[in-house]
């Protein structure tokens, strides 16, 4: 694990790079959410970012959120942006304040039980398989609207946005993918984009990301 100045050095850069990006492409840089993935970094990373001055903590997986957050004692909104099997709903409600990852009505119905329960509104994010790759997750961008209709119908869900993980390329090839989902969140009338990491983070900025989830970044390279 990288030393806290060294993290808070780091984490200083990645914003700078955003505010770099807003300017190329004539944005607020009040209007992108930097997401800290803190995945298999412990729980003292996750303290130094916050110390640094991160407000928002992405964890991929259920199980690591409810291992680290206990042991987290400053405050951030905790995103889950890995893939949620419908058995971890409940879980997924109670630890994390934001759900990238809904990609099935039956997920989102699952997770609107377990916030009932909760009596919260949990927020949450559609993930598109924008490249249509049969090895990830995420519902097809021709049914986007039609789920947008359906989750939007469910109260105890506030639909948020979309969310993609574009397919492997260059920076400069990605962009292509960007700018299709931000079309999709356009066409379906939503405000959120999450989409960018380290290596492409600038370039889903400047076609309108408002979520951006940066971890190599930040903490280095993982073990």
């Amino acid at each position: 694990m990288l030393s806290a100045d060294e993290i808070r050095a780091n984490y200083a850069a990645v914003l700078a790079r955003i505010d770099a990006a807003c300017r190329r492409a004539g944005r607020d840089s009040a209007d992108v959410t930097l997401v800290t993935v803190t995945k298999t970094f412990p729980a003292a990373a996750v303290e130094a970012a916050i110390a640094a001055g991160a407000t928002d903590v992405g964890e991929n997986r259920v199980q690591e959120g409810r291992d680290k957050k206990p042991l987290v004692s400053g405050s951030a909104r905790w995103h889950l942006i890995g893939h949620l099997q419908t058995n971890k709903a409940r879980d997924a409600v109670r630890l994390f304040d934001v759900i990238h990852s809904v990609d099935s009505l039956d997920l989102a119905q699952k997770l609107a039980r377990a916030a009932e329960k909760e009596q919260k509104r949990q927020q949450v994010l559609l993930e598109v398989n924008i490249g249509m790759e049969p090895q990830k997750s995420g519902v097809h961008p021709d049914q986007v609207q039609a789920l947008v209709s359906e989750i939007r119908s469910i109260e105890a869900l506030g639909l948020r946005g979309l969310m993609a993980i574009p397919p492997q390329g260059e920076p400069e090839e990605t962009r292509r993918w960007f700018r299709a989902l931000r079309q999709l969140r356009d066409q379906a009338g939503l405000e959120q984009l999450s989409m960018g990491m380290t290596d492409d983070f600038e370039v889903a900025i400047e076609e309108g990301a408002t979520i951006v989830r940066v971890g190599r970044a930040i903490f280095g390279a993982r073990g």
